[in-house]
């Protein structure tokens, strides 16, 4: 399958890219853990994420009101089916919306499968095997192509799932710009394996890996607050509730390890 430039495709949005792109693994079935997310960390993170794409001032919330005036209803219905199905997808869905934006924009790009002739971002080590959720978008996709056919982005529809997403598990809502390009040349592996923060990165790395990408200081505390929904893989943190030191709460690491034994 392949994928077109803009509303003017009609496939599902999990494809195939045929344009060539210039050039650890996460196991989801390992121990996790699952807190909650405050609402105001939901919004920083959403008020960040969805300004950091392409052409930003073109876009509107209305913007297919006249093409497709029920598109935004549909794909949010097929978002609470899924989400009905399973609570955690939520989690998923928005962590999938950030590591699309956090790589060249949102545009959808995090989408693209490997081709014969190109490696997209799917595989990348900060996505393989953790990153989840494209089935969900590939069904809002597909209901949406039964009304307007070649209309609505894919881009677009996963910007809106993360924020209907945020709504369904109590986070706050929001009126979402409208209006991105699905970019079939855009994927890259290289820049997916090299500009997603690390769990393991160091303070100053962090804050400049996200000055890099137009965001403060105070993005960064809201969008590493917002891994605390959801489930976490043991192996990314075990070491910290294990380490007895000074910067971490004893009552909480105390609390993180009954469900992450130690080895």
């Amino acid at each position: 399958m392949k994928k077109s430039n803009h509303p003017s495709s009609n496939l599902p949005c999990i494809y195939q890219q045929v344009n060539k792109i210039s050039p650890s693994p996460y196991d989801s079935s390992v121990d996790q853990t699952r807190t909650a997310l405050p609402r105001a960390i939901f919004f920083l993170l959403f008020l960040s994420v969805t300004n950091n794409t392409p052409c930003n001032a073109q876009l509107s919330p209305t913007f297919y009101d006249a093409t497709c005036p029920t598109a935004l209803r549909t794909i949010r219905t097929t978002i609470r089916t899924a989400i009905s199905r399973e609570r955690r997808m939520a989690a998923s869905l928005l962590r999938l919306h950030f590591h699309d934006c956090f790589v060249q924009g949102c545009d959808a790009s995090i989408l693209l499968e490997d081709g014969p002739s190109i490696v997209g971002e799917r595989n990348a080590l900060p996505n393989k095997g953790s990153v989840r959720g494209y089935e969900v978008i590939d069904a809002a996709k597909s209901e949406v192509e039964k009304l307007c056919p070649g209309v609505v982005s894919c881009a677009d529809i996963l910007t809106v799932a993360a924020r209907d997403a945020s709504e369904m598990v109590g986070g706050p809502s929001w009126s979402v710009k409208l209006g991105r390009r699905d970019y079939s040349t855009t994927a890259s592996f290289v820049l997916a394996e090299t500009s997603l923060p690390s769990f393991k990165a160091p303070l100053d790395s962090l804050i400049s890996t996200f000055k890099d990408n137009g965001l403060s200081a105070r993005d960064m505390v809201a969008l590493s607050g917002a891994h605390t929904i959801g489930q976490a893989q043991c192996f990314l943190f075990r070491d910290r509730i294990y380490s007895n030191g000074s910067d971490i709460d004893a009552g909480f690491a105390s609390t993180r390890r009954r469900g992450c034994p130690h080895w």
